[in-house]
């Protein structure tokens, strides 16, 4: 009760201060008119700094404010005139004549006559206890010279007491800091709070996204309740999360300097503060605090099919393992994102038969509503022959970096419509389920379109008996990792058909490890030591690495390790070299299985002395302090020596964000016929089949089959090339990132971070029956490249940054198997071969007259080719393949 008493005391006493004269902001006294000089400057730069100095420019000027009227209760109510003049434009850094753009111009050249006019016409300001109330100016005047006129404002709102408040400028609506000491205000502006008109978009995946720092500090030294000088400095740092050396930072600054004063007109009479102005001015009008939106023109700009035109070149497929094409195609998406649907239509009908799937591409990857509509009206999917078209929207579809709920609406009514192709029905279905994950991400889960999806998703797998609609219902439910999705995955864990637990068990594993409940952990352990049934080897290997992946229990570990000895005799070697990979690699598992293996009956020579040809192998790929990339290996052969799966998986992490680069799976069963051997147990009535599937950038892709049944097999086999099958193809979207960055200055900052990358993942399977050989391959190509740019553009006068870096690279896994003795020889090799990369740093300064400025900057390098490291026991089996090859 004390306390509340002394508290309320306490507000008294503060408001009697207020009441007395204590001013709450900055006071202006009358018959008085204050002399100021004002600069603002913006300097754009690589974030560490470049030997040629910042690009940028500064803006100064002569200030005269004068009290227009105080309220009648309160001092703190003040109508404030401002009035800018001497108006100059400079660099913001010293530079010899030849690089400087505003050589020789004037500071009305460069404005031009109406905007210098408009920038030095007097203008109002409201201020209440140190807050600004309302901003006056005229509506006809260009939003730049409104925003900068805001920008001079925002260094008179300032409180003369500390604590955090919620203040209205041009930066926003923002949560501010301030600290009061005497004589001094410091004012800590919380960017992260800042609400805007102005919304932009990022990348949801961390690893391939943008991180942003921001801090704005503004420092007040008073004289007799009035500015002295204000100081201001803003900084933004953008940097690319998977290499941070790809960065650009802003940097802006404020100065206001009282020079002096002089005798100023006295009050003007009035009731409220409308009044006022109107007798000052109708013409005048609040005008609003917050930042207008600044349309941008580009001048001499070609239209969106000369675009087309001159880069189409670089975007056939001949020319997709090059730089230029994922560069080009970045390019080619910031002139579709302003084009309207008619335009994009054009480009779309022009283009030549083996370059319209890359513009499909990149009309898809826009995301705008007009290049949706576009797509959906250049495309029949009731054609079955459009296939590899309609394949590729639905691919960039499910790559889309900021999906709506518009985007899988439409692939909703596409689904509900005649589709020509059951392929492409399955891939609509499948990326129908990525859709949905990103969409939840961005906690829009709720959303009509979505709960729709949901629904057809969650209840396809039970809805159908037709094997092919259950494989596509799981693998949908395999990219939008729901957890109502879990029960049914469980579920189809323990199913009959050997393709449907492989699904279900890997999309398990891809759920959080606190979502594997008890129920789930002892369904995956039933599916392994066939508890309720015999499971294909392939299954019970997935069940194993959910197992080990899922935070296992000691008993769980131990259970596992007494299963070696008991399995097939391929798949004790596969258990035992994924037991030794987890603890070579200090994976999460390794401390509880040191642990298991403390018991001898567990961990015995009988156990840990099988041999075989399968194994399990898990290595970095590269380490930085950015990004570190791991690769996993994994083959699983049957009894007779033929390959049963082979599984590839890349992974990245920066800043404990983890992504699943790329997974591809070659599955093959009922092949023992060929060479005249004996199943494995459960594995007898097995149809002859090889396939392959691909998960990119935590999308599962629509599976696709090398042969199936044994009288397609025959025909394979004596028509095969050994040429590889597309699996993927075309150009990706990874890194997308868009904002405006509103300066407190007034200026503001266009931020755009994109990542192209132009892919080619292929897979293979011979088999030769007179040399008893058979060789599966994984191709993959790869051109990428990540920009990004920071610009200024006031209309008059414009200069930007941009930083970006490329790469061309290529990475070959291919398994070969010789079985014409026992045990059979296997040897798997990983290459990277020698690829170049390529850093550039450019910047540009022009004027509205045309006069342009830039400087470009490179460095490049050669990264030596490798092959990867597997176990040594791999290296071993090599060499005597290649000896008996020779």
């Amino acid at each position: 009760m004390l306390a509340l008493v002394v508290f309320l005391l306490c507000a008294a006493s503060t408001v009697s201060a207020s009441t007395k004269g204590v001013a709450a902001g900055p006071r202006l006294n009358n018959n008085q008119l204050y002399k100021l000089r004002y600069t603002t400057e913006v300097l754009l730069d690589r974030a560490r700094g470049s030997r040629e100095g910042s690009t940028g420019y500064r803006i100064s000027s002569d200030v005269v404010v004068h009290l227009v009227w105080t309220g009648p209760s309160s001092k703190d109510d003040q109508l404030i005139q401002l009035a800018i003049s001497n108006v100059r434009l400079e660099p913001a850094a010293e530079r010899p004549e030849k690089k400087n753009v505003l050589h020789g111009a004037t500071t009305e050249s460069i404005l031009g006559k109406n905007k210098l006019a408009a920038l030095t016409k007097p203008f109002l300001v409201h201020l209440k206890n140190g807050k600004t109330k309302a901003f006056y100016s005229y509506w006809a005047e260009p939003a730049t010279i409104k925003n900068l006129k805001r920008g001079l404002v925002s260094l008179l709102q300032f409180q003369l007491y500390s604590g955090k408040v919620v203040e209205n400028d041009v930066s926003g609506r923002c949560t501010v800091q301030y600290q009061a000491t005497q004589g001094q205000v410091t004012r800590t502006k919380l960017l992260e709070t800042c609400k805007t008109s102005e919304t932009g978009f990022t990348t949801h995946s961390k690893v391939l996204g943008v991180s942003k720092k921001s801090s704005s500090v503004t420092v007040f030294r008073l004289e007799d309740g009035f500015i002295k000088t204000a100081e201001a400095e803003e900084t933004h740092t953008l940097a690319v999360n998977a290499r941070r050396s790809a960065a650009t930072k802003v940097s802006s600054r404020q100065t206001l300097v009282l020079v002096g004063k002089d005798a100023g007109p006295p009050e003007r009479a009035g009731k409220d503060v409308t009044g006022v102005v109107k007798s000052i001015d109708d013409k005048l009008a609040a005008v609003g605090i917050a930042a207008e939106k600044v349309k941008s023109k580009c001048k001499g700009c070609p239209s969106l099919l000369e675009h087309w035109q001159a880069v189409q070149k670089q975007l056939e497929p001949a020319s997709l393992s090059k730089a230029m094409a994922p560069r080009s195609f970045l390019a080619l998406i910031q002139s579709i994102r302003k084009a309207s649907k008619d335009e994009i239509l054009k480009v779309l009908k022009s283009a030549s038969k083996t370059a319209l799937p890359q513009a499909v591409d990149a009309v898809t990857s826009s995301q705008t509503p007009a290049s949706l509509d576009a797509m959906l009206e250049f495309l029949n999917f009731t054609d079955a022959k459009g296939l590899v078209l309609q394949e590729r929207f639905l691919y960039a579809c499910g790559f889309a970096s900021h999906p709506n709920e518009r985007m899988l609406q439409a692939l909703l009514d596409i689904n509900k419509g005649k589709i020509g192709s059951r392929d492409i029905k399955e891939s609509v279905v499948i990326i129908m389920g990525a859709l949905v994950h990103k969409l939840c991400l961005k906690g829009s889960c709720s959303l009509p379109a979505v709960m729709q999806a949901k629904k057809l998703i969650l209840e396809g797998p039970e809805s159908t008996k037709d094997e092919a609609e259950v494989q596509m219902y799981l693998l949908a439910l395999k990219n939008c990792l729901l957890p109502e999705a879990i029960p049914i995955l469980t579920k189809f864990a323990e199913s009959e058909v050997g393709s449907y637990s492989i699904i279900a068990l890997t999309a398990l594993q891809r759920y959080d490890v606190g979502l594997m409940t008890s129920e789930v952990k002892q369904t995956v352990n039933r599916v392994y030591h066939q508890n309720l049934r015999i499971y294909e080897k392939n299954v019970r290997a997935a069940a194993a690495d959910v197992i080990l992946s899922s935070n296992p229990s000691y008993m769980e570990v131990k259970n596992l390790l007494l299963s070696i000895g008991n399995l097939p005799h391929e798949m004790n070697k596969y258990m035992l070299s994924k037991i030794q990979d987890i603890l070579r690699f200090e994976m999460p598992a390794s401390k509880v299985i040191q642990q298991a293996m403390k018991d001898m009956i567990s961990h015995n020579y009988n156990r840990f002395a099988k041999v075989g040809s399968s194994s399990a192998f898990s290595g970095f790929m590269a380490r930085s302090a950015d990004l570190t990339s791991t690769y996993s290996l994994d083959i699983l052969y049957s009894g007779s020596g033929i390959m049963r799966s082979s599984n590839m998986n890349i992974y990245g992490s920066s800043n404990g964000a983890m992504l699943h680069g790329l997974q591809v799976a070659i599955e093959a069963q009922g092949l023992e016929s060929l060479i005249a051997a004996t199943p494995d147990a459960g594995e007898e009535d097995l149809e002859s089949f090889a396939g392959m599937s691909a998960l990119l950038f935590d999308v599962q892709l629509r599976p696709v089959t090398f042969f199936k049944g044994y009288s397609d097999l025959m025909s394979k086999m004596f028509s095969m090339t050994g040429d590889p099958i597309n699996v993927v193809k075309g150009l990706i979207l990874l890194t997308d990132h868009s904002e405006v960055i509103q300066l407190q200055s007034g200026l503001k900052v266009s931020s755009e971070f994109q990542g192209g990358l132009a892919i080619d993942i292929s897979g293979g399977m011979e088999i030769s029956l007179w040399y008893r050989e058979s060789k599966t391959s994984v191709n993959n190509r790869g051109a990428l490249v990540v920009a990004g740019n920071v610009t200024v553009d006031m209309d008059f006068l414009r200069a930007g940054v941009e930083v970006s870096f490329e790469t061309e690279a290529s990475l070959d896994f291919i398994t070969t198997v010789q079985f014409s003795e026992y045990p059979f020889l296997v040897c798997m090799q990983m290459d990277k071969a020698t690829f170049p990369f390529r850093e550039f740093l450019s910047k540009y300064e022009s004027t509205s007259s045309g006069k342009i400025v830039t400087s470009r900057r490179s460095r490049k390098q050669l990264v030596p080719g490798s092959e990867f490291p597997l176990h040594q026991e791999n290296s071993n089996m090599c060499n005597k393949v290649f000896d008996s090859s020779w």
